[in-house]
């Protein structure tokens, strides 16, 4: 019996905040990040289970991909940016360089009432943990910053690896394995996009 699991991690089109290097505020995707979406759907390869972050851009691009019966769960949610939600990373740095420089670069440090790198690789880890072996094939349309934590996860690399993982919209990352141990296939477009 075949015992590997598949998680393709699929990022989100485009947002409006991404548009103004903002932190996300829960906001919809922009109009051509719609489109592009739209075009990608039925790229994907069948799937067991679809399930989805909880925020608004990733909900919109499962819904634009044909995944409308993708089901949120908050273990997969984005890293929380607490206080600097909503706000332009230019914004940030002006107003509190230092805090943003810790939160950047020591993976403990967390955005003011928010989370820390550490804490989202570890709660990532935690979900990859409890997929079932041979659970078949998950689709997740997730933030990009769970797609850097699982690939830390997958690889073992150390958490302060995180922010150096760019993670473009609308691709897929896909990780495979079984007896807990993971191989990554790293960001594939999804077609027409």
């Amino acid at each position: 019996m075949n015992q590997t699991s598949r998680v393709l991690f699929v990022t989100p089109a485009l947002s409006v905040a991404q548009r103004r290097a903002a932190f996300d505020d829960d906001g919809p995707l922009d109009p051509a990040g719609a489109a592009r979406a739209r075009a990608a759907a039925g790229s994907l390869p069948a799937a067991t289970r679809v399930l989805v972050s909880p925020s608004a851009r990733c909900r919109e691009t499962a819904d634009a991909l044909g995944l409308a019966a993708a089901s949120a769960r908050p273990g997969l949610a984005g890293i929380d940016a607490g206080r600097w939600r909503g706000r332009t990373l230019d914004e940030v740095g002006a107003a509190d360089p230092e805090t943003l420089g810790r939160w950047l670069t020591e993976p403990d440090a967390a955005a003011p009432g928010g989370e820390s790198v550490a804490q989202v690789c570890a709660r990532v880890a935690r979900w990859l943990g409890g997929v079932e072996p041979g659970s078949g094939r998950l689709i997740a349309v997730v933030e990009p910053d769970v797609v850097r934590a699982a690939v830390v996860h997958a690889t073992g690399a150390p958490p302060s690896a995180f922010w150096r993982l760019d993670v473009a919209p609308l691709t897929v990352t896909e990780l495979s394995g079984r007896l807990g141990r993971w191989n990554v296939a790293l960001g594939h477009a999804l077609g027409g996009a």
